[in-house]
């Protein structure tokens, strides 16, 4: 009994070893050097990152874009750790001469282990994925609309996912003139004023928007991501989209609480 226990605990030993060594063979390797910035750009934003030597420094300049470079020459190397919304990968940084060092490195969403974080309730990925799947669907039949000055902007569906709605808006433009977005405003605002000194406004920021589309000549179609809201009976969903011109054309659409309520699915 107690040589086969022995032998268990060898085994055991043994592959734990082996699991060690094939993931270090396994691990990327990016190569530094002091004369060179090296950006590893990831598919979504950076939420935490780690590098295990003090020779190395870091910083992320921009959300899905992290930056490093040696302090000195012959560092002492180690690893980097970067965790995403819904990955974390590590790399081996290893020092060479300048000609060799990696100026850039993409990382690859398909060869990243996956990681749940419990403070992203969905990611940027998911909500383009849905918001994809939102554009390629026919509006609703009874579609929110209103047209002003050879303009008309439509509700063409509301997805309720989660947490988090998905606003799916198009705009006609009936003249030859283009049309040059300035801003677009979401408010939930009072449905009647009765009078000024007592309307009330709450301007909402999306999350999320599809395209960034500054322009357009005939057509024009968006999908805005925004955490899931409501609002009293009284009060209304305004989009407002002002052109950027002096004498822009400004068009708004009121989305009455019982076209949220009816907010379909993905």
């Amino acid at each position: 009994m107690k040589k086969l226990l022995t032998l268990f605990v060898l085994m055991a030993a043994n592959l734990t070893a082996f699991s060690q060594t094939s993931d270090t063979r396994n691990v990327k390797v990016i190569y530094v050097n002091e004369l060179v910035t090296t950006h590893i750009v990831s598919p979504e934003p950076i939420k935490y990152v780690d590098i295990s030597t003090d020779d190395i420094a870091g910083d992320i300049p921009v959300d899905n874009i992290f930056r490093i470079k040696p302090k000195k020459a012959n560092p002492k190397t180690g690893m980097v750790t970067i965790v995403g919304e819904r990955f974390m990968v590590q790399y081996k940084l290893l020092y060479t001469e300048s000609a060799t060092a990696n100026y850039e490195v993409r990382i690859d969403p398909t060869q990243v282990d996956e990681f749940l974080n419990p403070s992203v309730s969905m990611s940027l990925l998911d909500m383009d994925k849905f918001s994809m799947m939102a554009v390629q669907n026919k509006p609703r039949v009874n579609a929110v609309s209103t047209r002003n000055q050879k303009m008309s902007i439509t509700l063409n569906n509301i997805y309720t996912i989660g947490d988090y709605f998905f606003v799916d808006v198009s705009m006609r433009n009936e003249t030859n003139i283009k049309y040059e977005i300035d801003q677009i405003k979401f408010k939930i605002e009072d449905k009647k004023v009765v009078k000024a000194t007592n309307f009330q406004q709450i301007e909402i920021e999306p999350v999320r928007q599809l395209y960034n589309i500054k322009s357009f000549q005939k057509k024009y179609r968006n999908v805005f991501v925004f955490k899931r809201f409501t609002f009293p009976d009284e009060k209304v969903f305004n989009i407002e989209i002002a052109e950027s011109q002096i004498s822009g054309r400004t068009i708004s659409l009121k989305i009455d609480y019982s076209d949220v309520l009816n907010a379909d699915t993905l």
